[in-house]
């Protein structure tokens, strides 16, 4: 998931991560319906220590987020996801997206990425997926969907084998399951959304986010 040389159009402030893994335990998976929740939202996060902020491309509302986070909110990390296509890497990082992550790849969307100049965590649920990111010198990904594809102990059984690469396991991990994962050696971070419960969400409820972030940001690995 090393970036390329060439230097990030993303408009917001602060340098591209070189690692998403590593920037805090758990990374807050968003849906934004109406882009104007994405700054006061991206604040509680961030002030509840989650930094990296996925925001998916799955409403008409998500690339007007992400370019709202980007531009007032530059202690947080903003990145895509739900990226399934090259125009989809271009429209996020010209939105201000610094990562980029995908429930899964092709060999055009992973070159597409590749080019992207930010780092990204190609999706795969399959060691032969694993293995053939591996060939192209990607080491970092996306474990999806984690509990309908086997779980803390399928990727457990994939670290002797499978050394090099590392994930962020995301669907269906909850606070209760997410120390598990944690505590794996190729699991850098979860993704969830467990901090962001519908009705908080629909009462612009931020302090509460920020609490259940807090929570999230301070997980102990067993």
């Amino acid at each position: 998931m090393t970036p390329s040389a060439a230097p990030s159009p993303a408009p917001g402030p602060g340098p591209t991560p070189a690692s998403v893994l590593d920037l805090a335990p758990v990374i807050p998976v968003v849906v934004v319906d109406d882009a104007d929740d994405a700054v006061p939202l991206a604040r509680a996060l961030v002030a509840g220590g989650l930094r990296a902020i996925e925001v998916t491309l799955r409403t008409p509302a998500a690339l007007d987020a992400i370019r709202a986070v980007a531009r007032r909110v530059p202690e947080a990390v903003v990145g895509a996801g739900t990226v399934i296509t090259p125009a989809g890497v271009a429209d996020a990082v010209g939105a201000g997206a610094r990562f980029l992550v995908s429930p899964g790849w092709t060999p055009g969307l992973l070159a597409a990425m590749k080019e992207s100049g930010v780092p990204f965590l190609p999706g795969v649920s399959t060691a032969s997926e694993v293995v053939a990111l591996l060939e192209q010198d990607v080491t970092e990904m996306k474990f999806f969907p984690a509990e309908a594809a086997g779980g803390a102990a399928y990727l457990a059984s994939l670290a002797s084998p499978l050394p090099r690469a590392r994930f962020c396991p995301t669907g269906g991990i909850t606070r209760a399951s997410a120390p598990t994962y944690l505590a794996l050696p190729n699991v850098g971070c979860v993704g969830g959304t467990w901090m962001l419960p519908a009705e908080a969400l629909a009462d612009k409820d931020w302090p509460r986010i920020e609490t259940l972030a807090h929570e999230a940001s301070t997980l102990a690995r067993l």
